[in-house]
């Protein structure tokens, strides 16, 4: 019998084939990086090493799968995949677990899921497909449309509280809408509103907790062995650095316990104190790379649902990376939003794997037909 299959070798080339070769550099250099300084911050953490090392190895499978879909299929699921995302949010209001005043979880059968981490990726794909079925013949009413398909999700994940996540998914349905072509002037209007709308918020939607780490962020000073011990040892830490850092495994702050929640939300802490200066410009280098990288192929993508999803997937790494470092250097409030593939943790990890491996499939069908 003869056998016609193509070679060992080129079926295996065509694993991997589906990678972007540029972003999948980016986000090598960044993994490397990110196994050594947790590898520094989790010493303490028997194991922790281990299952972080296991989480990339889960995010970049989930990579490699999403790198397989394709686009059109990408539209198929958009819809259903809000709404499952919406109904699972409802039942989290309804039915969640519970934990530390907040009520995020839910149980499916054996296990239990955190739905707002769904809609990180479900509602850039829900506007980007809402805009691509109005190309041509977009009016204010359909912007109108995309900010209500926008508010319901936010204000669940709000509700929960969980701030963080919804500053995520907030960002996720902006940025699309922004890329959409909304007016310069709606998008001063509605600052101006928000502004407005500031002493609202604070003495009527806001939670004690929430309030509190405001004020924290103002004078971390006011409460520095409680509510501004985080920020205060996290800015030590950083400044301790100085320009070529301590060394990798010689962070005192680190090793001493000083900094707190070391090996998630204040990672960037570790990382800065043992690296210095140069060490976090680096760093700073590789996230604009990645970001950058995925406006290029935003601006190849070769229709309007592609561009769309793209930019916001983009600016989703821009947002994580922002909000962390900023949280951690004092200039914006606690809000618990990990590093992108630094922050130890897994559903976090998954979902931005998730995100590069779609960019990757839109690289990939960037020569279809254009609109």
């Amino acid at each position: 019998m003869i056998d016609n299959r193509p070679p060992l070798w080129k079926r295996a080339l065509r694993l991997v084939d589906v990678f972007d070769l540029p972003l999948l550099t980016i986000l090598a250099l960044l993994t490397t990086v990110s196994l050594l300084t947790i590898y520094s911050a989790g010493l303490d953490y028997p194991g922790r090493f281990e299952a972080h090392a296991r989480n990339l190895f889960v995010a970049f499978a989930v990579m490699w799968l999403a790198a397989n879909v394709t686009p059109q299929w990408m539209m198929r699921a958009a819809v259903p995949l809000y709404i499952a995302g919406v109904l699972l949010l409802v039942g989290v209001a309804l039915f969640g677990e519970v934990n530390k005043g907040a009520r995020r979880w839910l149980h499916v059968g054996v296990t239990r899921i955190q739905p707002s981490e769904i809609m990180k990726i479900a509602m850039p794909l829900m506007l980007a497909w809402w805009f691509q079925k109005r190309e041509g013949a977009r009016r204010a009413l359909d912007f109108v449309v995309a900010v209500v398909i926008l508010a319901v999700p936010v204000l669940l994940v709000a509700r929960q509280p969980d701030l963080g996540t919804s500053l995520l998914v907030l960002g996720a349905g902006v940025y699309v809408i922004f890329f959409a072509g909304l007016s310069w002037k709606v998008i001063g209007a509605l600052t101006l509103a928000a502004v407005a709308a500031l002493p609202v918020m604070w003495n009527f939607l806001m939670h004690d907790y929430q309030k509190q780490r405001v004020l924290t962020l103002i004078d971390p000073t006011s409460d520095p062995l409680g509510k501004g011990f985080h920020i205060i040892q996290s800015t030590i830490a950083i400044g301790s650095g100085g320009l070529w850092g301590k060394g990798w495994l010689q962070g005192t702050q680190t090793h001493l316990e000083f900094i707190p929640e070391r090996t998630t939300d204040f990672i960037f802490s570790v990382y800065a104190e043992e690296f210095g200066l140069v060490g976090a410009l680096v760093l700073l280098g590789i996230y604009l790379a990645l970001i950058g990288r995925a406006l290029v192929i935003s601006a190849n993508g070769a229709t309007v649902f592609m561009r769309l999803f793209a930019g916001a997937i983009g600016m989703i790494f821009f947002t994580y990376a922002f909000v962390n470092m900023g949280m951690v250097s004092g200039i914006l409030p606690v809000v618990g939003v990990p590093l992108p593939l630094m922050s130890y943790g897994g559903t976090a990890m998954v979902t931005l794997g998730l995100g590069a491996g779609l960019l990757m499939s839109i690289q990939r069908h960037r020569k279809l037909v254009q609109t």
